[in-house]
């Protein structure tokens, strides 16, 4: 049986930046692959094609995006074997698909979305009920500016 793994989504906002945080201290504290997920899809346009500025690429925004909030991880955790996944699709379902086989999946309870004030975000709610492994969602603290 090999290492056990332990996935997170992480789309940068603050709940996702708290669960990159659990996730990566019960990856260390367990001897866990970390694997931190974002995802990205393409802009669509209501019938007319969208414009998209020279150089757009959704997936390298994603990637650089990933690294930064790995950033503080990896240098708080030197010895944390992460691996990185950028995947083109709809967040909760590349995170159910990337729970087959993990040993637990991590989200935050609401991450980027129209419905921020959501206890339960609908993707944690989906990940939650449709994962294939246990599902751990970390709960954000409102701050007193918001």
């Amino acid at each position: 049986m090999g290492t056990a793994r332990i996935v997170v989504g992480v789309d940068g906002s603050a709940p996702s930046l708290g669960a990159l945080a659990w996730a990566a201290a019960e990856a260390d504290a367990t001897g866990a692959v970390l694997e931190a997920v974002t995802t990205w899809q393409w802009p669509t346009g209501y019938g007319w094609p969208l414009p998209f500025p020279e150089g757009f690429d959704p997936s390298a925004d994603a990637e650089r995006a990933l690294e930064a909030a790995l950033a503080p991880v990896r240098a708080g955790r030197p010895t944390l074997e992460i691996v990185t996944r950028v995947v083109e699709g709809h967040p909760a379902e590349v995170l159910v698909d990337a729970s087959r086989g993990a040993a637990l999946l991590v989200v935050g309870n609401r991450g980027h979305g129209a419905f921020a004030g959501m206890l339960l975000g609908s993707v944690s709610e989906h990940c939650a009920a449709h994962a294939h492994c246990p599902v751990v969602v970390t709960r954000s603290e409102p701050t007193d500016a918001g």
